[in-house]
């Protein structure tokens, strides 16, 4: 994980305390006092909160500390676990193939559209696109829904026919799985 960097964002007190503890912290500190330099830190950071004693709309990854007076100890918690909840938000999202699909949610995502997805169905969309080479549907059977390859069963065919039907429909995508004669593919 890259390393994690806390901007203190018009808080010079707080800079300067922090500042002093900075050796035992598990977080670099950066001090802005302005937009341009705000927005300097945040592109060259992509693991960042920006700390801030009020809300600021056009601000993202920010922690606005309200309730003052506050424990050192207990400030330094938040922080932490304001990391964890980026870090956590950050592993949630997959990009394939121009769509971002969000498996807190179970959504797949294009600009403002999205599409509910149920849990086999991210499952065989992360399995394809992670594979450079169409995969059978034996292999799909036995990694994505645990069967063993001597069942006869048409369950992948199906699932595959609905998701593609699911993601034409509110995509209008009818190239995002690709069937080939020796299986589906995500290109």
């Amino acid at each position: 994980m890259s390393t994690q960097n806390l901007i203190i964002y018009k808080f010079i007190p707080l800079y300067n305390i922090l500042e002093e503890l900075s050796l035992d912290l598990n977080f670099k500190i950066r001090f802005v006092d302005n937009e341009n330099s705000l927005r300097k830190e945040a592109k060259n950071y992509n693991n960042y909160i920006v700390l801030s004693k009020k809300k600021y709309s056009d601000v993202r990854n920010q922690f606005v500390l309200e309730n003052k007076p506050i424990k050192i100890f207990k400030l330094i918690e938040k922080i932490n676990i304001e990391f964890l909840k980026l870090q956590f938000n950050s592993q949630s999202r997959v990009k394939v193939k121009g769509y971002m699909i969000d498996l807190n949610s179970r959504e797949m995502l294009v600009q403002d559209i999205k599409l509910k997805l149920t849990e086999k169905e991210i499952n065989t969309i992360i399995y394809l696109s992670d594979s450079n080479e169409p995969v059978s549907i034996e292999e799909l059977q036995k990694m994505v829904w645990s069967y063993q390859s001597d069942i006869e069963t048409h369950t992948v065919e199906t699932h595959i026919y609905r998701l593609r039907k699911k993601i034409l429909n509110t995509f209008n995508d009818n190239e995002f799985i690709i069937s080939k004669k020796n299986g589906y593919q995500i290109k």
